[in-house]
């Protein structure tokens, strides 16, 4: 065992990678179930705190969301450079404990100013799921990163997806309160299995490579293809995030019965969910043959295509179908633009230059929403469909030109 493990070292990769791909898996989709379960009734834990009028409730409910993917768009680089300095567990634990213990404590706040404040703790101390995200791109053989990264993609969309449904059935049941309580110990579940279960194999650290995570950024041989994908994971949540604001007013127009509306709507956002995750682990080995430029600049032609029907839809199943379809080209994208971070990256910065990549992804996820509503409040819901779908278009077009420029000094 020595021996293997002194090869796989050498090779870049982690022996146990497979355990700590599914333990990460695991957790990713546990941790953000319970991180997301609090998105239905957020409004009205939000007035039974006190706060009465309903734009206020609005108002409220927005910053405390909006929060923790501040807070953790600020701390993310500097999680990954400690990642790589002490070791990627020890973030990891640290996330899920620190989750598990500032969700435990929003089900006992009294006021809305401590919720917002617990969310924004959750933030800087959480990102268990981009955590894990960076230590199986780390750990992970090089020629199978793609379909790891996917299968983890698949597990993170899965828990986003889960986690509004739970929330929905589960506060009428057992109260809001008890079901912040649930949630922190569903954490916590999280926190044992990652302290106990995952391995990694911790090299010396040497002076030269604690000078090299000092200065990650100035380590990178070509910053050209990090760079890229910095801007390609942004453009991707915008692009997903900006549709959201005006998906139920959206749905309102093709929908003639006022009830079924929001049922619709939860239909049309969970079909491009569902369509990640089943696209995710497949996109990513394809990726792993014919390569992750030529999936994330397909992935994004395609999808820009998707959207303009979109925006002339006359029956909701078809805005279903079209979001489901769209869910299918986009789901190989995260995992395609960390694989080709990893592959581009000295090992000693990787989890420094991923935590910037984190962080684009979080501020396209707070701009996307914010955005989308300006546009579709001002030129119409359409112009938000047709304007997103132009920007993909020249994403897919600038990771070709950027692709072209980056291999044509190097041998074929």
């Amino acid at each position: 065992m020595p021996n293997e493990n002194a090869a796989s070292a050498d090779a870049g990769y982690n022996v146990h990678w497979r355990r700590n791909l599914v333990v990460c898996l695991i957790g990713s989709f546990t941790t953000l179930v319970a991180m997301t379960l609090l998105l239905p009734f957020l409004p009205l834990y939000v007035e039974e705190l006190g706060v009465s009028d309903r734009a206020a409730i609005v108002q409220w409910s927005g910053i405390a969301y909006g929060a923790t993917f501040l807070a953790a768009a600020l701390v993310a680089p500097l999680w990954g450079r400690l990642g790589d300095r002490y070791g990627r567990k020890v973030m990891l634990v640290r996330a899920s404990f620190g989750m598990a213990v500032c969700m435990s404590l929003m089900g006992m706040v009294q006021d809305v100013w401590q919720l917002v404040a617990l969310r924004l703790l959750i933030g800087l101390a959480g990102g268990y799921s981009s955590g894990s995200t960076i230590l199986v791109a780390m750990q992970t053989p090089k020629d199978r990163s793609g379909w790891a990264l996917g299968m983890l993609s698949a597990g993170i969309m899965a828990g986003n997806l889960v986690g509004p449904l739970i929330g929905g059935g589960l506060p009428p049941r057992i109260g809001i309160r008890a079901t912040f309580l649930i949630a922190g110990g569903v954490i916590f579940l999280a926190f044992l299995a990652t302290t106990l279960l995952i391995k990694e194999e911790r090299r010396p650290a040497t002076t030269g490579a604690r000078k090299q995570t000092q200065g990650g950024w100035s380590q990178l041989p070509d910053k050209r293809p990090i760079v890229a994908m910095l801007a390609t994971g942004m453009l991707l949540m915008f692009a997903t995030m900006s549709i959201e604001p005006i998906i139920t007013v959206y749905v309102a127009e093709l929908v003639p019965d006022p009830a079924r509306v929001t049922l619709v709507a939860g239909f049309v956002m969970s079909a491009a969910a569902l369509g990640a995750i089943l696209s995710a682990p497949r996109l990513g080995r394809l990726a792993d043959r014919v390569g992750h430029w030529t999936v994330i600049t397909g992935a994004l032609a395609v999808a820009a295509l998707l959207l303009i029907p979109q925006a002339f839809v006359t029956e909701s199943w078809q805005l279903i179908v079209l979001r489901f379809l769209m869910g299918l080209a986009l789901g190989g994208l995260l995992p395609s633009v960390t694989s080709i971070i990893r592959h581009n990256v000295p090992d000693g910065v990787g989890g420094n230059v991923l935590g910037y990549s984190i962080s684009a992804q979080y501020i396209g996820q707070v701009a996307g929403p914010v955005l989308g509503g300006f546009v579709g409040g001002h030129f119409g819901m359409r112009a938000v469909f047709l304007s997103t779908a132009v920007l993909l278009a020249l994403g897919a077009f600038y990771n070709w030109v950027v692709r072209a420029r980056y291999q044509q000094p190097q041998p074929a």
